[in-house]
């Protein structure tokens, strides 16, 4: 990356800056969460370099106006990994890496214990001109530059700390009853006058409130929003592109009735498909794990010798 920055490198390389390149890295990501969700591994490690390349080329253009370089990243990295766990690295060790909050290192293998840890360890990494100033609010903590989904997402377990929250999953369903409602009554005023400004920020923020229901339902169901909603889009195009291939017409000269019958036909197949794929997955893994078990196993029995020709041939060097 250096080299392509430098005088005499890449031309398009050494025009960019921070913020001509950030959209590249967030498609980069994607781009990663696809290869893991189609468990294409080689694909997955060509992806990971690409992502990879995204911090090179950000230390990079760093190093060259003045800010760090990419030997302070791997520093903070592995300062904030040994900090972070004191369970694993000592208490010791965590304080010398900057680590100022007391917690219990014995965690005795609970993750719970674990992240409980982490948080406190990390709100105690302010600084002190962070520490000087009031806090407004603990949700101040949570980056409005996430995506809208894990926004929500940190901002609802953050207010559960506080004892802001519904109990128990199926309280929710009554609030989505509530919001699907509300938004229902501003759609329909707005749908009077599609000129009003004031009617459609109201039927917004009618959905935003579902959407923000919806995400917190996920979160006391453990599932997170994003991967759900990434797995509906998937299964949304395999079932769309089935309907195009199973369709003796081009599909908007269907009739409603039609459509639907084509999907519920659509919906069918693709589960069998994936029900297939999955099956051939696990084949696959167990074939490879009993690859492994084999190598391991011959390995086992092939050692005995092994070692009984080192000794020899220590003893005949020795002498």
């Amino acid at each position: 990356m250096a080299r392509l920055r430098a005088p005499g490198g890449c031309p398009w390389d050494r025009e960019q800056s921070f913020d001509s390149i950030r959209k590249y890295t967030l498609e980069e990501a994607y781009e990663v969460f696809d290869a893991i969700e189609r468990r294409d591994f080689p694909h997955l490690a060509e992806e990971l370099g690409d992502l990879l390349l995204q911090v090179l080329f950000y230390a990079e253009m760093a190093a060259n106006e003045g800010h760090f370089t990419i030997s302070d990243v791997l520093d903070h990295l592995n300062r904030k990994l040994i900090r972070r766990h004191p369970h694993v690295f000592g208490d010791e060790a965590s304080r010398t890496a900057g680590n100022r909050a007391v917690v219990d290192a014995a965690v005795e293998g609970s993750s719970a214990a674990v992240l409980r840890n982490w948080e406190e360890i990390k709100r105690a990494e302010a600084s002190p001109v962070e520490d000087s100033q009031e806090v407004k609010s603990r949700l101040d903590g949570v980056q409005r530059a996430l995506p809208a989904l894990a926004e929500a997402a940190k901002l609802g377990a953050k207010a559960a700390k506080a004892g802001f929250d519904w109990p128990h999953w199926r309280d929710l369903l009554p609030k989505l009853a509530e919001e699907t409602a509300e938004l229902k009554a501003e759609a329909a005023a707005a749908e009077q006058d599609r000129n009003d400004e004031a009617r459609k920020a109201a039927v917004e923020a009618e959905l935003g409130d579902l959407l923000f229901t919806v995400v917190n339902l996920g979160r006391h169901l453990d599932v997170d929003g994003e991967m759900a909603l990434r797995g509906c889009n998937l299964r949304f195009r395999q079932r769309f592109k089935q309907m195009e291939a199973d369709s003796t017409k081009p599909l908007e000269e269907l009739a409603p009735a039609e459509l639907e019958e084509l999907w519920n036909s659509a919906k069918i197949k693709c589960a069998q498909l994936d029900s297939e794929h999955r099956m051939l997955g696990e084949l696959r893994a167990r074939s490879a794990e009993e690859q492994i078990d084999r190598a391991f196993a011959s390995q086992t029995r092939a050692k005995p010798e092994d070692d009984t020709s080192f000794g020899a041939d220590n003893v005949r060097g020795g002498n």
